[in-house]
């Protein structure tokens, strides 16, 4: 109620008690749930993913597993068809996790916050799974499982009812903070439904942006900031609602202008519940704890820090330049040096727009590191000397990358949560780059990289310096009629 957050210290061993605990219960209606997993593909490869068998109790049957690539509205389009790409990054993710006795049903790109894919993956569940059985939505802590808990709630895939009976759950950056199973009703799919649905979908698809309301195109110019790719979550079924009485005191209305209105005592509002006959066959979308990621970055972080770190807007690449000797910053959580290579190298860093970059030469890098972490320089961590001695040291890990071209990225250099950096060199040109992150966190070389071509989104170069202008593409609405320009 008050937008702040408890600091909670709970471990993750106690997460994944609780986790563990939900999943193991006995099947009901019969069959086993349906495990909703959404992973974030900022976070790939998604170190949860492969803890998910041990939650899992081998004498209760899963019927299935659908997994959910969340947050594709903050990566930008790098070349055409990056969202088939990025799903299949996706699918191999999840075949490396050696996800076994769990069926694959199905694998999805989706963003919680600005609705991108969301009717499709309601529309999904609805076809593979109707209404046979529990769903539980699972995921990494910062995953945004509580949003995409939240929006689907407000969907055709709840009971029309539920919205004012049921809870949402509680949003926020801080790890860890939903820890009560929340719940609602899952609506039964039934053929009329379904067509009834199917009907409303063809219908909006042919409304373009101009045939939408001023309050309409406010929302989705707002969202059009927000992410790369925005979608609509719509209701085909309205819960029929009593017109409202309107309750005034009349003598509210007989104060002169000296007098201060007397306020009339509030009348308690019964919270509404559901009727046994509701619930006693009801199946239930049940939102999970976030497990904990474990040497993880935002672990070691306050909730000032991590949302500075946390991209909750589009991000927008930042490529630069770099010569052998060179040094790239990003803020005082990871740094890379290029020490070998025969020509210059392109970092393209995808990361929160919040968090600063800085180049600097080898021989002055560990002085600025110095002087600057903890200050605004390199702004995270914040909070002066005293915020970096309890803060762990930088250590170093030694890549070698070999070029494929100037319009590829070879790979990615993941700096634990804080984002990564995709290296762009000639082709047959070896590098020796060493890269640091914080002690106890960890340092991914991901082969191919996420988004190969993010190197040539960029504008102009900047002269006198190694960085190029920034350039944001334009945003992709879903569900909506593309108004042709003559």
């Amino acid at each position: 109620h008050h937008g702040r957050v408890l600091r909670l210290q709970l471990p993750p061993e106690q997460h994944r008690l609780v986790v563990s605990a939900a999943l193991r219960r006995p099947p009901r209606h019969g069959r086993g749930p349906l495990l909703l997993y959404l992973l974030d593909v900022l976070e790939l490869p998604d170190p949860v993913l492969p803890q998910l068998p041990g939650l899992l109790d081998p004498d209760v049957p899963v019927a299935g597993l659908l997994v959910a690539g969340n947050k594709v509205d903050l990566l930008p389009a790098d070349s055409p068809g990056h969202l088939g790409r990025l799903r299949q990054r996706v699918a191999e993710a999840c075949a490396r996790a050696g996800l076994r006795g769990a069926p694959l049903v199905d694998v999805r790109l989706v963003s919680a916050k600005t609705g991108f894919g969301l009717e499709g993956l309601v529309s999904r569940l609805q076809r593979s799974w109707r209404c046979a059985g529990d769903v539980y939505l699972l995921g990494a802590t910062n995953s945004g499982k509580s949003t995409l808990f939240n929006a689907l709630l407000r969907s055709d895939y709840c009971k029309s009812r539920a919205p004012d009976v049921v809870d949402r759950a509680t949003v926020s950056h801080w790890p860890g903070t939903t820890l009560n199973l929340l719940k609602f009703p899952i609506i039964n799919p039934t053929c009329d439904r379904i067509f009834r649905r199917q009907e409303r979908l063809r219908e909006e698809a042919t409304k373009t942006e101009d045939e939408l309301s001023n309050e309409e195109k406010k929302y989705l110019n707002h969202l059009k900031k927000q992410g790369y790719l925005v979608g609509e979550v719509g209701r085909t079924f309205q819960r029929q609602k009593s017109s409202p009485v309107v309750d005034f005191d009349p003598d509210m209305l007989s104060y002169s202008i000296d007098e201060d209105p007397r306020h009339s005592p509030k009348k308690h509002e019964e919270r509404e519940e559901f009727t046994y006959n509701e619930v006693k066959d009801a199946r239930w979308c049940f939102d999970t704890p976030g497990i904990v990621k474990e040497n993880c970055v935002l672990n070691l972080l306050t909730e000032k820090e991590i949302k500075l770190v946390l991209p909750t807007q589009a991000i927008i690449p930042r490529t630069f330049i770099l010569k052998p000797g060179m040094v790239l910053f990003l803020a005082a959580l990871g740094r890379i040096d290029y020490l070998e290579g025969e020509k210059s190298v392109w970092f393209s860093v995808v990361a929160s727009n919040l968090l600063p970059v800085h180049i600097s030469t080898l021989s002055k890098a560990d002085a600025i590191y110095e002087k600057h972490a903890g200050q605004e320089l390199l702004k995270v961590p914040m909070g002066g000397e005293e915020r970096m001695k309890e803060f762990p040291p930088l250590v170093p890990q030694d890549i070698t990358l070999k070029g494929i071209g100037t319009t590829e990225a070879v790979a990615d250099i993941k700096l634990s949560s804080a984002g990564w950096v995709a290296v762009t060199a000639h082709a047959e040109d070896k590098l020796l780059l060493r890269a640091y992150t914080p002690k106890g966190t960890t340092l991914v070389v991901r082969e191919p990289p996420l988004l190969p071509y993010i190197s040539t989104v960029r504008g102009a170069r900047i002269a006198g310096t190694a960085a190029y202008r920034t350039k944001k593409p334009p945003s992709l609405v879903e569900n909506l009629k593309t108004t042709e320009r003559r």
